[in-house]
């Protein structure tokens, strides 16, 4: 079983092995420190139980959550139930997320558990059956914790916007961490749980991944199945894996991904090891930096995202300039779409919806179907013309954020279109549904985070996955813990 002190005392042995420290950063003291992968292997050596682990992340969750509100529901004792039943002694190993406590954003349908997608609306929905994706983590052995709060359907990136409280970033409590996915991103700062789902239309993911200083991944648009979650914009959502590390995330989305004959939005192509491309030679990727993306950042953004490029240009062939193809206007999709999944609800109960996003959706009772139609066109024009970038180059850098993270009080209103000055770096790559990681590249002088984006070509995540590691193993960044956990 598990003991702080003897692990302590062993330097954490393989369980940590390769977490060299600097003396800048603060050693692993207890098991929710460790890494999802870290974790596992503690798990499948014995020397950790899942019941330990989930003792220890609610332990977490009931000393920290009450300043973040990460959490809509916690389910604490299905969660005790589910750890005891997944006792890895018993030999029916299931992989690496056996006995692994993870949560789940609050708008992906979990059977028997309230899915309320932070609204009033649904604060009392309680779904019959699990999304595909939810059913993929519990058949790997995963342990629900509960579910994370979002803003409300998903809608925009403020994370005032939820009917349950607003979220707090866990590096400054007066900033956001990004939306749509709040609670994931928070949660993984804290080190409430070991990994997590969010969506991602127009950002959602990768918003709060460079906000809080940990990797967040939307895969092409059809790798993983959205049956189940409920849906924002059916052309443009993404489901993707939050955590610690990119090997964290390999290993979440190496159990999500895969064709689901019965969404029609997932593409039947075959699902490599995402861990394995860990291990692929970098030596050789051509980089793209498209400038447009880089105009208006924050100096210390911009300066930490040069440096990051820098780092990059010794782990590949090097860096050009590249320009990328135009989006259109792809809240002319997102707007319809949403309006069309809550047009009896919103007709019959407005009051039930935040102020926000009741005039979002009121915007979009305004839009005419031509417009919508050629919108919906010109993303699938732009899924295609974008494959011509890859011609001469394998991946693509960004700032994964213009700018640090905002104060809660100042953070923008929903928009941007694409790159440039006040817009953002994260929606053109939902209009191409490419996959992007966003990934820890450094702090501001006030220990803000700040983020590095890599986009690859459609079902290239291996290839994204695999720099991304190459970079975060040449640097420290996210080593580094909040300090106010």
């Amino acid at each position: 079983m598990y003991n702080p002190d003897v692990l302590s005392r062993r330097g954490f042995v393989a369980a940590t092995a390769g977490l060299a420290l600097r003396p800048a950063f603060a050693q692993p003291s207890d098991l929710t420190s460790l890494t999802l992968k870290q974790a596992s292997d503690l798990l499948r050596t014995k020397r950790a139980s899942p019941e330990e682990l989930t003792e220890a992340c609610l332990k977490r969750i009931e000393k920290y959550d009450p300043a973040f509100h990460a959490f809509i529901t916690i389910t604490a004792e299905q969660a005790r139930a589910t750890a005891r039943e997944r006792e890895v002694r018993t030999g029916r190993w299931r992989g690496p997320l056996h006995g692994i406590p993870i949560a789940l954003k609050d708008n992906i349908d979990t059977a028997g558990i309230r899915t309320t997608g932070a609204s009033e609306l649904f604060k009392d929905r309680v779904p019959a059956e699990d999304a595909e994706v939810a059913r993929r983590l519990k058949d790997a052995g995963a342990v629900l914790l509960g579910k994370l709060n979002l803003v409300e359907f998903a809608y925009g990136g403020n994370p005032t916007v939820t009917y349950f409280g607003t979220v707090h970033n866990p590096w400054a409590l007066d900033r956001t961490p990004g939306g749509s996915s709040s609670g994931p991103g928070a949660a993984i700062a804290a080190d409430l749980c070991f990994g997590t789902l969010g969506t991602d239309t127009a950002g959602s993911v990768r918003n709060p991944a460079a906000n809080c200083s940990i990797v967040g991944l939307k895969p092409t648009y059809g790798r993983v199945s959205m049956r189940g979650v409920i849906p924002l914009s059916w052309t443009l959502d993404h489901v993707g894996p939050l955590s610690r590390t990119v090997e964290d995330t390999a290993i979440l989305l190496n159990v999500v991904a895969g064709y689901d004959e019965q969404d029609p939005t997932t593409v039947d192509v075959p699902v490599p090891d995402y861990t394995r491309a860990l291990k692929m030679p970098t030596a050789k990727l051509r980089l793209g930096r498209p400038a447009a993306f880089f105009e208006g950042a924050d100096p210390e953004v911009g300066k930490a995202v040069e440096a990051a490029i820098e780092v990059l240009r010794k782990l590949t062939a090097g860096v050009t300039d590249v320009e990328l193809p135009s989006i259109g206007n792809p809240a002319q999709v997102w707007g319809p779409e949403a309006l069309a999944y809550h047009a009896k609800w919103f007709a019959e109960s407005p009051e039930k919806y935040q102020p926000a996003t009741r005039r979002q959706l009121q915007q979009s009772t305004e839009e005419k179907a031509a417009d919508y139609a050629e919108a919906v066109r010109q993303v699938e024009l732009a899924r295609r013309e974008i494959r011509k970038a890859f011609r001469s180059v394998d991946l693509l850098i960004t700032p994964s954020t213009l700018t640090p993270p905002a104060l809660i009080a100042e953070t923008p209103p929903p928009g941007g279109r694409g790159p440039g000055p006040g817009r953002n770096n994260h929606v053109p790559f939902d209009v191409f549904g490419l996959p992007a990681i966003s990934i820890p590249c450094g702090f501001t002088a006030a220990g803000l985070p700040i983020g590095l984006q890599i986009v690859g070509a459609p079902f290239a995540e291996t290839t994204v996955l695999a720099l991304a590691h190459a970079y975060e193993q040449a640097t420290e960044w996210h080593l580094r813990r909040p300090p106010l956990v």
